[in-house]
């Protein structure tokens, strides 16, 4: 209790009871009084106690469990309704008092609790219009066809087709915007800023509405979370039918970090070595190859759930997480592209109840992000409200106290579940997890057959292990004590019963697997490497490599990094 004191109070109240009780013992003095302050109201003194220690537990409840001295600061316009509020509780009496500070206390809870309304009520009616002033400011709501030079087709989805290019300088012009070989626009000096486009298809049903959704959700998390994905420039509608264009058509922009994705990188039977210089600048040495391709996997990994923790904490659910849609960035950097198929669910955006994007391979059993008696979302300022309530919990229509008998065939979950949609990305994360690691998973066939078999078994990935006639080479998943093996089977799962099945991604970064920080221990030692030696890409090293065999290059021997045994646990 005398924890719950502030220094002042605290000190005052131990020197007071040191003179009335026992000098000789404060500690048992302080003790004693507390317990007489809550079971015995008769005495005067101690109730004035009382007073002033209920007094005490509310300033310390304000300050540090709701944290205001910290949120007032930044919002400086509930200063003054916190003052007037302060001046008039204390003239009320010590229970109306109480009711307030829990009224207020649990009011503060509900609106920021995920998926965050008062958050999102910020970012809707501040953050969204002062970002439109700004980039009207700069120029990114008034792209034009003619600002760009359209280069190499990089490639294809169901609703759009993504190109590389650049944007046009006002003191240069070309003749064709559309140049048939786009590898030339990087070694054009004219050129500075490399972009990635995307031209969302004209005529194919569905594919306006999600090119529109692509693009709000782009400008959303370039506000709430812009480092979990490539930075969204802004937009144009063609004006004219030609060469690529399509009048109305519309054109999406990002500012280019890396025209490799994922799944391109898997393609190479040398993954996850053919990565290890992107994601960690050089070559590991001291370790052999089971080690290195634990390390790379755990890293990508890492930044993957990192970047879904984000922008589920927004109130956002990817619904498409696969390798394909994970650029890989010049930098090591992994992030989330292909926004068209994600929903808002703090106020319904882009959510239709039995409806939904997605890709049979990587999608969860459940195949929807919310149960399908799941209502359609009313307007979003009332979606955004009772989002917390959609977000945390459904009771089913069955009885909510489950027998025996429902236990037995696996109906619990049925009854008390809590939504959680996240875990609807948390199941795909731990698809790209298996494919990273497992071979043979990595083909399409592959994936099929292993889709065919976890279904089979019950999504138990311990029986499909036992089960699998794939033979899969799991040393990576099993290495270190088979963290990664474990994680694996608390991603691959059913949603369990009050959130005992799958893990969310704030948890996952909790797991073992995790916690060791191999991998950022490397990266670290990478980087502080950089400020001696220049890192290069993996092409480039190819390249000079031949260049040295040939005696055709004066450009050093590639560095490696050798790493101490203690950053691997």
């Amino acid at each position: 209790m005398a924890s719950l004191l502030s220094p002042t109070t605290a000190t005052a109240t131990a020197t007071s009871l040191q003179q009335q009780q026992n000098p000789k013992s404060p500690s048992k003095s302080i003790y004693r009084n507390h317990l007489c302050s809550f079971t015995n109201r008769s005495s005067r003194g101690i109730s004035g106690r009382c007073t002033a220690f209920s007094g005490n537990i509310s300033e310390y409840l304000l300050e540090n469990t709701l944290h205001l001295d910290k949120t007032l600061p930044l919002f400086p316009f509930l200063r003054s309704g916190y003052s007037q509020f302060q001046s008039l509780a204390g003239e009320l009496p010590e229970t109306e008092r109480w009711g307030i500070l829990v009224f207020f206390g649990l009011t503060w809870f509900y609106f920021t609790a995920r998926p965050g309304v008062l958050m999102g009520a910020i970012d809707a009616y501040l953050l969204a219009p002062l970002q439109l002033g700004f980039d009207s400011l700069l120029g990114r709501r008034s792209f034009k066809r003619t600002d760009f030079v359209i280069g190499d087709r990089l490639g294809e989805g169901s609703f759009g087709v993504v190109y590389y290019g650049v944007i046009l300088p006002k003191n240069v012009t070309v003749e064709d915007p559309v140049q048939k070989r786009g590898k030339g626009l990087e070694m054009d000096g004219r050129f500075k800023e490399k972009v990635i486009l995307k031209k969302v298809k004209v005529g194919i049903e569905g594919a306006k509405e999600c090119g529109d959704f692509e693009e709000w959700f782009n400008y959303r998390l370039s506000r709430a979370a812009p480092e979990t994905c490539a930075e969204f420039l802004g937009s144009f509608v063609a004006d004219k039918t030609s060469s690529q264009f399509t009048k109305g058509g519309k054109w999406l922009v990002w500012k280019f970090e890396g025209d490799r994705d994922l799944a391109e990188y898997m393609k190479d039977r040398s993954f996850p070595l053919n990565i290890e210089a992107v994601m960690f600048g050089r070559v590991l040495q001291g370790l052999d190859s089971i080690q290195r391709n634990a390390l790379i996997i755990k890293q990508i990994l890492r930044q993957i759930i990192t970047s879904l923790k984000k922008i589920h904490d927004t109130g956002i659910v990817h619904r498409d997480v696969k390798p394909a849609n994970l650029v890989v960035t010049r930098r090591g950097q992994i992030k989330l592209i292909d926004f068209g198929a994600a929903t808002d669910l703090r106020i319904g955006k882009n959510y239709v109840p039995n409806r939904g994007l997605l890709d049979p391979d990587y999608c969860p059993p459940e195949l929807y992000v919310l149960p399908e008696e799941t209502p359609k979302p009313p307007p979003e300022p009332i979606a955004a409200l009772l989002s917390p309530i959609l977000w945390q919990g459904n009771w089913t229509r069955q009885s909510l106290v489950p027998s025996k008998e429902t236990y037995a065939e696996g109906q619990a979950d049925e009854m008390i579940q809590l939504n959680s949609p996240d875990l609807f990305d948390m199941y795909s994360a731990g698809i790209v997890l298996l494919q990273m690691a497992i071979p043979t998973l990595r083909s399409t066939a592959g994936l099929k057959n292993f889709n065919s078999e976890i279904k089979t078994v019950g999504y138990d990935l311990k029986k499909w292990r036992e089960y699998t006639r794939l033979r899969p080479d799991l040393r990576i998943l099993d290495f270190d004590s088979g963290r990664g093996w474990d994680l694996a089977t608390k991603l691959i799962s059913e949603r369990g019963f009050l959130r005992r099945g799958r893990l969310s991604a704030s948890a996952a970064l909790r797991h073992p697997y995790f916690l060791l920080g191999g991998d950022q221990a490397v990266a670290v030692l990478s980087k502080l490497s950089l400020s001696k030696y220049k890192c290069v890409g993996p092409e480039k090293q190819m390249k000079r490599g031949r260049q040295r065999i040939s005696g055709k290059s004066d450009s050093p021997a590639p560095t490696y990094v050798k790493l101490p045994a203690s950053c691997f646990g």
